[in-house]
């Protein structure tokens, strides 16, 4: 098939493209076999976009998410989980419980591309829509109301393609729509946005950084009412694995992205 998708949403073949190449390792340390099936259905060169600190970076990313999507599941069993720019991402089939609700929520573009390499499945709803917007809020409100459940919202490679003002309508739109609710978004910093030419896999794209932040206070600030709980580098992980992994931890602490938690 031929893909027709925005610069952006381009970059969402990162993380695919790494978890597929990870999958077929002797020892994986996070298997997706959707993805591997995804590369080779759409015929896509991995190589631009599986390079050693990406693949770290989305290997450790993808480590630390599912933990905490797990842990909040095991807390809430029968919760409701919001995927924004969710993209090619197979989360749902390695933290399912039998019970919680799933949305994956992105551009139209990337929903129809999603649609073409992934089956329906139950308790899993792909919903066309704009973040930034409101439109896509009242299916997963009813559901919330049905279940009775808490939400999590994640928001993962997204917020550096967004501007600070563009977070802060995002925060705004879950706050309005959603009586409470606990989000986890990944952050880069603003030496990332300034040299983002030397990144090694979005420099392949057409895709732009538009901004960074030092702390997760500074994306709370954006929208009254939601408070900060918590960060984590994906150094805490990414040490683990590799001598570079670990220098890199070591020399530049601060260059990372981080998972950073929110409440309202």
């Amino acid at each position: 098939m031929t893909l027709q998708l925005g610069d952006v949403q381009t970059t969402a073949l990162i993380p695919v493209a790494i978890k597929a190449n990870e999958t077929l390792r002797k020892k994986p340390r996070v298997r997706d076999e959707v993805a591997v099936s995804i590369i080779k259905k759409l015929g896509i060169d991995t190589g631009p976009l599986d390079k050693f600190m990406s693949h770290e970076g989305v290997i450790a990313r993808t480590i630390m998410l599912d933990r905490f999507v797990s842990d909040f599941v095991k807390k809430n069993p029968d919760c409701v989980i919001v995927n924004i720019a969710a993209g090619f991402d197979n989360r749902f089939s390695r933290i399912d419980n039998g019970s919680v609700s799933w949305f994956d929520l992105d551009l139209p573009d990337s929903i129809a591309v999603r649609k073409e390499v992934f089956s329906e499945r139950d308790r899993v709803t792909m919903i066309e829509g704009n973040a930034l917007e409101d439109s896509w809020c009242a299916s997963v409100a009813k559901e919330i109301k049905k279940k009775k459940a808490p939400v999590l919202f994640i928001a993962e490679g997204l917020f550096m393609y967004l501007t600070l003002s563009e977070i802060g309508v995002l925060l705004k739109v879950l706050k309005d729509n959603f009586k409470g609710g606990t989000l986890i978004a990944e952050q880069n910093n603003p030496l990332m946005v300034k040299h983002q030419d030397m990144h090694d896999t979005v420099k392949a794209t057409n895709a732009e950084f538009k901004s960074g932040t030092w702390s997760g206070l500074e994306i709370a600030e954006l929208c009254e009412g939601i408070r900060f709980i918590e960060e984590h580098s994906l150094n805490e992980e990414m040490k683990k694995y590799s001598f570079g992994g670990w220098l890199f931890a070591k020399l530049l602490p601060k260059m990372n992205d981080r998972l950073a938690v929110f409440e309202w």
